[in-house]
């Protein structure tokens, strides 16, 4: 109930504060586990990336948000769960996983961390790992301005006008690369951020990825 109150709460806000637009609802699987991919630029991009879909969906945050007062009961109970981001958070990883296989939708951010210029960061593998063993489809999704609504550093929320973009559903082919190596990873990691890159202004989309040399 909590969680559902806070989308509420969250799409009221965004509606009449940031007059939101939200496109590319249509490529969102209707059922089915997938992982929404957003660009991440604002501590307000879990809210916003969850309010934008019809579906529950649930979230990866950072394990020290969860010892913070008030801030840790609260997101427990709205759909989020811990990840250790100073090594491989097997834990994490399962309990996404899980959730992905009973055909969940889980929100993850593909650069591991909050960009603090607003440009696209390089991805990592954890995303690519996750959605690969679960043989989950990614989403990738564009979020601009919500860096404006509430910037680094700052505790007060302001007027900005917010746009969020969804892409069309991205699947790693098994069947090719059925051991997960790093090098069948990347490629796959390296589309799903191409895909958040053409979604952004030119202003946020960064360097795009490097091939590998031969």
């Amino acid at each position: 109930m909590l969680y559902y109150l806070g989308r509420t709460l969250f799409r009221a806000i965004f509606r009449c504060l940031c007059l939101w637009e939200v496109e590319g609802r249509e490529n969102l699987p209707k059922s089915g586990g997938l992982i929404l991919a957003p660009n991440h630029i604002s501590y307000l991009d879990p809210p916003l990336a969850g309010s934008a879909v019809g579906r529950p969906v649930y979230f990866m945050a950072k394990q020290e948000l969860f010892s913070v007062p008030v801030l840790g009961w609260l997101i427990r109970r709205t759909h989020a769960f811990p990840v250790n981001r100073g090594r491989a958070d097997r834990q994490a990883l399962r309990k996404a996983q899980a959730l992905l296989e009973k055909g969940e939708v889980v929100v993850m951010f593909p650069e591991g961390r909050r960009s603090l210029d607003g440009r696209l960061q390089q991805a990592e593998l954890g995303l690519a790992l996750i959605a690969a063993r679960a043989k989950a489809p990614v989403v990738p999704m564009a979020l601009i301005g919500s860096n404006r609504a509430l910037p680094g550093g700052s505790p007060f929320f302001r007027p900005a006008k917010i746009r969020v973009k969804i892409g069309s559903p991205i699947v790693f082919d098994t069947t090719a690369n059925p051991r997960f190596s790093r090098e069948a990873l990347q490629p796959f990691a390296d589309r799903i951020m191409e895909a958040i890159r053409r979604m952004l202004p030119e202003e946020m989309r960064g360097t795009p990825a490097q091939p590998e040399e031969c």
